[in-house]
């Protein structure tokens, strides 16, 4: 297998052998819709097949490993949400690194951009250690929750307009379960794949769009919206991000959402 069967031990694995599998953008439409719990909106996410290039990707990944991981087995599923189940902030990434997220099972898990996300999340109080290496280590967020727009591993860390809007019921359903006081979109990428969800959940935008940008807020209805450069490797080797700038903006982000 180049990814790992739902139900078979792997720790927080949301799913089973029944989880009904989404295989193309209408059944993912049905089953995000049709979720009557988080925990099952989780697991119908996580084993989804509905697009083709995604799923070939995440599990070739999976299959060939890099060498530093050639012993492990990777996840090689879609990444569900993660964190508090009421959170009062939301974080939205892109996607799950090929050899972060969809090795471990859990999103900005084992990789560069989680270690510097994760290490401001610990420093503020909102995650209850300073890593997040493999799923089941301990770690676990506090008032916080972490999405990704999309759910699966694209090629060149890149997906396709067509995969990002088959994945957006996936979001739009968990932001009607979660509800949260402040969503923080990290890079220009989950700036501009939060709107829809937002405006589909029932939140209250502005009529035009402000650019994305480092500490941008937006009010949205009884929520407020915050810009926070990714922490991508590009961007923290460049020094455009620094662990003090993500500290500030989850100080902010627990201001906002108290």
């Amino acid at each position: 297998m180049s990814c790992v069967p739902p139900g078979t031990g792997w720790p927080d694995d949301p799913a089973s052998a029944d989880t009904p599998v989404a295989r193309d953008a209408a059944e993912v439409v049905e089953l995000a819709s049709g979720s009557r719990t988080l925990r099952e909106l989780m697991a119908r996410e996580s084993v989804c097949r509905a697009c083709p290039r995604l799923v070939a990707w995440r599990e070739e990944v999976a299959e060939v490993k890099r060498r530093a991981f050639a012993e492990e087995t990777y996840w090689g599923r879609p990444v569900a949400g993660w964190g508090d189940d009421d959170p009062r902030v939301l974080i939205v990434g892109l996607a799950p690194a090929a050899h972060g997220g969809n090795r471990t099972g859990r999103i900005f898990t084992g990789d560069r951009s989680g270690d510097w996300l994760f290490r401001a999340l610990y420093r503020v109080g909102l995650a209850v250690q300073e890593t997040s290496t493999h799923a089941g280590d301990g770690q676990r967020l506090i008032g916080a929750r972490v999405v990704a727009t999309v759910r699966c591993a694209p090629p060149a860390n890149k997906p396709t307009p067509q995969e990002r809007d088959a994945c957006a019921p996936w979001l739009l359903r968990e932001l009607g379960f979660t509800r949260p006081k402040v969503i923080v979109a990290l890079g220009g990428f989950a700036w501009q794949a939060i709107w829809p969800a937002l405006r589909s959940a029932g939140y209250a935008l502005p009529p035009r769009r402000p650019p994305f940008g480092h500490g941008v807020e937006v009010p949205v209805g009884d929520a407020v919206l915050l810009g926070c450069y990714h922490p991508s490797q590009q961007n923290t080797f460049t020094g455009r991000v620094t662990a003090e700038m993500l500290e500030t903006i989850f100080k902010r982000a627990l201001e906002l959402s108290s």
